[in-house]
């Protein structure tokens, strides 16, 4: 599991949804702990040995460094969800444009509801590194596996960090259309049928991961 953590997070640097050390990847681990990046090292040379464990109280059990500071924003979303095995927290440019605006990322897009649960929710202004960020985080999550932190950037959520990873692809690519579609007039809504449908499909998924 710490090589998954490993290869998410560089991809994650890879994909542009970061810069610098901003950001951080965490997986639940099969003894319930749960492995997350460390604070202020740079993707490109982060190895294995970096990567911390801690338990679920935060707890350091494993590793020489200290864990990313935005821990309790991760472990809270673990404790919250059984079903939840990856956390990914990112600083997408054009998601973070519309957590700045304190506007949600609509679901304009078909395969979007089925991924992420529907339209992205953004979450009351709280203090980064704080536990009250991880409360606020598991409120928005309850019924999407991704939340716009406002004024700072994403949380996504999977059975895995590769699937948490791809939410947030999923959602950064959407919130560029939509913004380029406003551009052009504005995004059109899908039928409510279809979201029924989607919703419905996201609903079993979430529940029954298939990893």
């Amino acid at each position: 599991m710490k090589q998954v953590v490993l290869d998410t997070a560089k991809e994650m640097y890879r994909k542009g949804l970061v810069e610098g050390t901003s950001g951080n990847v965490s997986a639940r681990m099969p003894d319930g702990n749960v492995c997350v990046t460390p604070s202020s090292v740079p993707y490109e040379t982060m190895v294995l040995d970096d990567l911390v464990v801690v338990d679920l109280d935060a707890n350091v059990l494993d590793g020489h460094r200290m864990p990313t500071s935005e821990k309790d924003l991760h472990l809270a979303c673990y404790r919250a969800f059984d079903e939840v095995g990856g956390v990914i927290h990112s600083h997408p440019v054009h998601g973070s444009m519309f957590a700045c605006a304190r506007q949600p990322i609509p679901a304009a897009i078909e395969e979007f509801v089925v991924f992420v649960g529907g339209d992205v929710p953004v979450c009351d202004y709280t203090l980064t590194g704080t536990a009250d960020l991880g409360k606020e985080a598991v409120r928005n999550l309850e019924q999407s596996s991704a939340a716009l932190l406002a004024s700072h950037g994403m949380i996504t959520i999977g059975p895995t960090p590769t699937e948490a990873l791809h939410v947030a692809l999923v959602v950064e690519r959407t919130a560029q259309i939509v913004h380029g579609a406003r551009l052009l007039g504005g995004e059109h809504p899908l039928p409510e049928k279809t979201n029924k449908n989607f919703r419905g499909v996201y609903e079993y998924l979430r529940k029954n991961p298939m990893s």
